[in-house]
């Protein structure tokens, strides 16, 4: 069973059309430029020159380099700034372009015939005229291409030119020069025994630890890391699941609860926030097992604490599009983002993004989509994830922009790892989740490779063991009767560097546990190619990447119920939630004593390892390799290791 489950569905790639570029005037130069479109394209007619036209031209951000300085000035316990973070309106002013920036692209749009209007973060210009004038000003020709395979086009070009003296002030222009293809879906699995076996199990180990390696209970959790059940229910501390296209049932809840958590009274459930359609709870029968674990990890640890469901996208295109992940999210939690521009992307990505209204599938929201309409909590979990290599890199770095943006803000956001070791799930995006004309290149993992996130790797209890041994790096061969083996998903990236925090902890492993795979040392993201590329001299993963993941917990025979049915569930999504209400818990008691939320927990756990129970046992296999090893200090199986709470707790609450 793995848990992470994501069901990520195809996209529903809006417009395509290409252009052939115009002979460049002499004082343009190339901006992006595209010449090969792969051969799921046909390119149609060249757009009639007196047809209105809409471009988005997004402006240079300031500080974006400094993003990382300024999260570590508010989140590493030496700085005299720790936890004096920023409102959004200041984040919003730190990084919007200069005046200048503003002024001279204006002019320039004005000089050619066109109008523009500034989104309310100074982001982008929306750009009026029509496509003769953009064409003119681009030295450019735009056509629209269609999908051979699905009933999809959109307007695009193979390269466009911009004058010298603006380049430097653009990020992008869409309609611009990308075209993609959509990826197939990926499913998850789960494994049920049955209520009346839940039952039973219930009332021989409810305050019994002698079983935990056999299934994990509540009690099992709370002594492997000395965590006391919480009294506290501090105003503004609830803790924040995200979820997508995955659905709770009460009934489920109620189950769990009396039988494994009694304290806890039936109809307890998550406050909902609704993003664009997303509803709940549902019926046993239409549960899922995402939101049913999740849950069922968190409330026995934090109750009374509340759970802020975020509830994301209709149900029609989270079955039957999507192939995106995270906008329409980020959205509704912070309304600059809507309109927000970096790394050649602006707004949600009809390619890969839902579009609201969602007038193509019956049933589908039909509202618009949704900015600003919830705050963001303190502490948010994410038990879903994609790939690296499943989109675009500036699609990656604008929601990593806005993790960063949360970080300074004081956020804590806690991602899974992933279930399947070096590689992605089975079929994404190749047959074995690994990349590279023979499938053998490591596959990190999204949005995990972001470097203001913790990643949350997971451990399972050895055949056997009692609750004082030692935790081992999770494997489980053959899942659901399946080929499928979950394994806790690590490495490194290939679109970010090793943050300045991890330095020393990777410097470390490479010194005295190297791994013994060849490597190869480069970054490739939308601001930045080497010229060493992916899998370069036979390499399979990259040395100078960002290290996944953070830390770990317990993730595997987890008990939960689905459907009314009893079932052991594992993945690192049991192990993010779990670490997440770790972190709420400590907010507790930092709240109570007058002090703010721990924000971005990264650069304190780096600098205190003493905090977690160090993994050295297991691997996490893929890509026909054994993949890496937990080792001695800290790995990319399990981090830095699973969490001792009270040690935790005595630091943070030390700190101002």
């Amino acid at each position: 069973m793995q848990r992470q489950r994501f069901r990520f569905v195809f996209a529903v790639i809006l417009s395509l059309h290409l252009c052939v570029a115009s002979p460049s005037q002499n004082t343009h130069v190339i901006h992006e430029q595209r010449m090969v479109h792969g051969n799921q394209w046909t390119k149609g007619n060249r757009l009639e020159p007196g047809r209105s036209f809409a471009l988005k031209i997004g402006l240079k951000q300031q500080n974006l380099d400094a993003g990382g300085d300024l999260v570590y000035q508010v989140s590493h316990p030496s700085s005299p700034d720790y936890a004096r973070y920023y409102s959004p309106e200041e984040v919003v002013e730190k990084f919007a372009p200069s005046g200048e920036t503003i002024d001279n692209v204006r002019s320039w749009i004005s000089s050619n015939g066109g109008s523009s209007i500034l989104s309310r973060d100074k982001g982008w210009l929306h750009v009026n005229m029509t496509v003769a004038e953009a064409e003119s000003m681009l030295s450019t020709q735009y056509y629209e291409y269609k999908h051979i395979s699905m009933n999809r086009s959109t307007i695009s070009c193979e390269e466009y030119s911009v004058p010298k003296a603006i380049r430097d002030h653009i990020d992008f222009i869409t309609p611009g020069v990308v075209l993609m293809t959509s990826e197939p879906s990926q499913t998850r699995k789960r494994s049920v025994t049955g209520a009346s076996t839940g039952e039973r199990f219930a009332k021989r180990v409810l305050n019994d630890t002698s079983t935990c390696s056999e299934a994990i209970t509540p009690m099992c959790i709370r002594e492997l890391y000395k965590i006391p059940e919480n009294t506290l229910n501090h105003t503004n501390n609830s803790l924040g699941i995200y979820e997508y296209g995955d659905y709770y049932a009460q009934e489920d809840l109620d189950l769990f609860f009396t039988s494994f958590a009694p304290r806890i009274p039936n109809g307890t459930h998550p406050t909902l926030v609704s993003i664009d359609g997303g509803f709940a709870p549902v019926t046993p029968g239409a549960a899922d097992g995402e939101s049913d674990l999740d849950f069922q990890v968190a409330y026995p640890l934090i109750y009374p604490q509340l759970i802020t469901l975020y509830q994301a996208e209709d149900k029609i295109y989270t079955i039957s599009g999507g192939g995106g992940l995270f906008n329409n999210f980020l959205n509704a939690i912070d309304g600059s983002y809507c309109s927000y521009s970096a790394f050649g992307e602006t707004g949600n990505d009809p390619k890969f993004d839902n579009v609201y209204p969602d007038t193509k599938y019956p049933g589908g929201y039909l509202g618009e989509t949704q900015c600003e309409i919830a705050s963001p909590t303190n502490v948010i979990s994410i038990s879903y994830s994609k790939s690296e290599f499943d989109l675009p890199f500036y699609y990656q770095q604008r929601q990593c922009n806005e993790f960063m943006k949360l970080a300074l803000q004081g956020h804590t956001i806690l991602v899974a790892s992933g279930d399947a070791g070096v590689a992605a799930r089975p079929w994404d995006p190749s047959p074995n989740g690994c990349i590279g004309t023979n499938h053998t290149i490591f596959n990190p993992n999204f949005p995990g490779n972001c470097p203001y996130v913790t990643t949350v790797g997971g451990t399972k209890l050895p055949a056997g063991a009692g609750i004082d041994e030692p935790e081992v790096a999770a494997y489980l061969p053959n899942q659901d009767r399946t080929d499928y083996t979950y394994t806790s998903g690590g490495g490194f990236s290939t679109i970010y560097s090793t943050p300045s925090y991890q330095s020393s902890a990777l410097g470390d492993y490479f010194k005295n546990h190297d791994p013994g795979y060849k490597s190869f040392s480069s970054l490739h993201n939308a601001t930045h190619n080497d010229s060493s590329p992916v899998g370069a001299n036979g390499g399979v993963y990259n040395r100078i990447g960002r290290g996944m993941p953070d830390v770990s917990a317990i993730s595997q025979d987890i008990v939960t119920y689905i459907d009314v049915d009893y079932g052991l569930l594992s993945g690192t999504s049991a192990a993010t939630p779990l670490i997440a209400s770790i972190v709420t818990l400590i907010n507790e008691n930092r709240l109570k004593a007058g002090k703010s939320p721990v924000g971005f927990i990264n650069p304190v756990l780096y600098e205190n390892p003493q905090l977690f129970n160090d993994i050295t046992s297991g691997n996490n296999e893929g890509c026909g390799t054994k993949g890496f090893s937990a080792v001695q200090g800290w790995d990319p199986v399990t981090g830095l290791g699973t969490p001792k709470y009270p040690e935790m707790l005595e630091l943070f609450m030390s700190l101002p």
